[in-house]
């Protein structure tokens, strides 16, 4: 092998390392998804947990005039 084709090669390679390297996520970039699903999630869960508390009788008469009218 000439030395000219093991410099095309290992020149080859790091670049090929080197293009992983900035497509993958670093170590201490793993978990940021994960967070930034929690901070989108957690205000949905309270808000829904807030309009069951307000009208979640409201709903449960409903539910039972539906429940009763089918019973007659």
């Amino acid at each position: 092998m000439s030395a000219e084709f093991l410099s095309r090669l290992t020149a080859t390679m790091l670049s090929s390392i080197r293009t992983r390297r900035r497509s993958q996520p670093r170590d201490d970039e793993r978990g940021q998804g994960m967070v930034e699903y929690a901070l989108i999630l957690v205000p949905i869960a309270v808000v829904v947990i807030v309009i069951l508390a307000v009208v979640g009788n409201q709903v449960n008469n409903v539910f039972s005039n539906v429940t009763s009218g089918i019973g007659n």
